[in-house]
């Protein structure tokens, strides 16, 4: 996606120095398509290969760890307590590591992406502004939904909640009333961490 961005803005810039030096291209007919696809498509379509590109880069969990105040948040995922919710999921794969944080944090709706985006422009605001407060916590409570949107279908997860599941869908029963605190910051400092074993190192070092 990067070299596809590139070469855009590249040809984007190349058509138009083109453009300026041999104004005489424009009087053609094909010299005015030229000089429409030079000065409008293709600037349109680098800015929309350049949102895309900054847009799928936010779903990283380096982006997230980026801000000084989610860095205790990025410990947690090292845990070697795996009694840790979000250590269990990053540590065996239950979630994809370089994407971890906007798994589990992304509502599983129709516009939940955007809702998620739109939600981290705000952390940006509020992180430059100064406003941090003390103790993060969500928005709203965290339901029921995003667990089931993967867990749901699983031979195992739907074995131990078989009597169960009507509640958890309906959100009369908390997944979090079984597993508790998702990131107990408080504790993390200090804490063990679990160290990835050398094929995870070679992984990625890739």
């Amino acid at each position: 996606m990067v070299e596809l961005v590139a070469s855009l803005v590249i040809l984007t810039i190349g058509l138009i120095l083109l453009i300026a030096f041999r104004r005489a291209l424009t009087r053609t007919q094909g010299g005015k398509i030229l000089a429409f696809v030079a000065l409008f498509v293709l600037p349109l379509a680098s800015m929309r290969a350049g949102f895309n590109l900054h847009f799928q880069d936010t779903k990283s969990v380096s982006f997230c760890l980026s801000c000084h105040s989610m860095e205790v948040y990025g410990e947690s995922l090292l845990l070697a307590d795996e009694g840790h919710l979000p250590a269990a999921h990053f540590q065996n794969g239950r979630v994809d590591r370089e994407h971890a944080c906007f798994t589990c944090h992304t509502q599983y709706t129709l516009f939940g992406d955007m809702k998620a985006k739109m939600t981290g422009l705000k952390h940006l605001y509020v992180h430059y502004t100064g406003q941090t407060p003390d103790k993060i916590e969500l928005y709203s409570p965290y339901l029921n939904r995003e667990c089931l949107y993967c867990h749901t279908g699983g031979r195992r997860f739907e074995d131990l909640h078989e009597h169960d599941m009507a509640s958890l869908v309906n959100n009369e029963i908390s997944c979090m009333d079984c597993h508790g605190k998702a990131h107990d910051v408080a504790n993390v400092p200090g804490a063990e961490k679990w160290k990835p074993s050398v094929q995870e190192l070679l992984r990625s070092s890739r």
